[in-house]
């Protein structure tokens, strides 16, 4: 089968080569792709900005998000069966989901919501866990609180936008202004135009603010924060906990390095920091479908590319212009 393989770390380590079919063990599904997203993640996990910390071994197929049938099952699955239609974000060393199959570990796996199509399905499982264990399980958003997402265009902040607006938060976002009107449709209640308002100037009071572009971003981040609130940044720097999540608890001393500037600049203001890295969930999948197929979440798609094109596909996502999923499609196989 033919997929698109990191054969080495880096921007032009990224190959189209055909592969055997994955082997599926007893908890397994095989999973013939229909549609894969694409993610910031997966150009990072390209360029061995993880490699440190996830051993992924070379050569490997990259892709985090994908919708499909399920082709086979292993003798221990009892929750799916051939022909289900189900998306998934596979678990961490075990990703490959811009190839014709993958096997995924049947917790990671959940039914299609049946409201969406293969390329809107595929586009939402990261995202959406994303956004739910970063507001719900790490935030603990309540109604009535303030959350600011930054990058409300795009593919994360978008779905961010929309779970905060479901808790019942007061959601402010940055974007171009030209987003404006979008953005508030998906239960935005302030857009700051980040080409003419630079937002610290003009927000305050924050409970939560969930940050994907980091740097200086993320150090004014904290300033709009009421005291006590919490930044989440999905960029970096780590923390110790992040060391805890990967099993790997003898890099927390080197997390704590890492990630101690950022940590005394929130102490200082006496607000708090938290790296976020998701998990793969297939029960938070299944209950995230639920809100899909209700109209509560909406999936948001800039476009798609044939799967043959998977390479412009990642290179359209690296611009960091793309206003919502960038998702590629197979053709149904027999």
């Amino acid at each position: 089968m033919k997929a698109f393989v990191v054969e080495k770390y880096g921007k032009d380590g990224l190959r189209a080569v055909d592969v055997p079919e994955p082997q599926v063990g007893p908890r397994d599904v095989l999973i013939r792709v229909r549609a894969a997203s694409i993610n910031p993640l997966d150009k990072m996990v390209r360029n061995g900005e993880f490699k440190q910390l996830l051993k992924y071994k070379t050569p490997f197929a990259l892709g985090h998000d994908l919708a499909g049938v399920v082709a086979r099952v292993g003798a221990d699955v009892r929750s799916f069966a051939v022909g289900d239609e189900v998306y998934a974000r596979p678990r961490d060393l075990r990703i490959g989901a811009f190839a014709e199959s993958i096997a995924v570990d049947q917790d990671d796996v959940a039914l299609k919501p049946a409201s969406l199509t293969m390329e809107e399905a595929a586009a939402v499982p990261l995202v959406a866990l994303a956004a739910w264990q970063a507001l719900v399980d790490v935030a603990d958003v309540q109604p009535g609180q303030k959350v600011l997402v930054h990058a409300g265009a795009g593919g994360l902040g978008s779905t961010v936008i929309q779970v905060a607006r479901h808790l019942g938060a007061h959601v402010a976002t940055t974007a171009r202004g030209d987003e404006a009107d979008r953005l508030r449709a998906l239960g935005a209640d302030e857009v700051i135009d980040y080409t003419t308002t630079d937002f610290a100037d003009v927000l305050s009071g924050y409970d939560v603010v969930l940050d994907s572009l980091g740097g200086e971003n993320l150090t004014k981040s904290l300033t709009v924060l009421k005291p006590g609130g919490l930044a989440i940044s999905v960029v970096g720097p780590p923390d110790p906990a992040f060391a805890s999540q990967l099993g790997q608890p003898l890099l927390k001393p080197v997390m704590a390095v890492l990630g101690r500037k950022v940590r005394a600049q929130a102490r200082k203001l006496g607000v708090r920091y938290s790296f976020f890295f998701m998990r793969a969930d297939g029960a938070q999948l299944a209950a995230l479908a639920t809100l899909y197929d209700a109209g509560v979440l909406k999936p948001v798609l800039d476009r798609t590319f044939p799967f043959d094109r998977t390479l412009d596909a990642m290179a359209y996502v690296e611009q960091g212009k793309a206003n919502g999923k960038i998702v590629v499609t197979l053709e149904e196989t027999a």
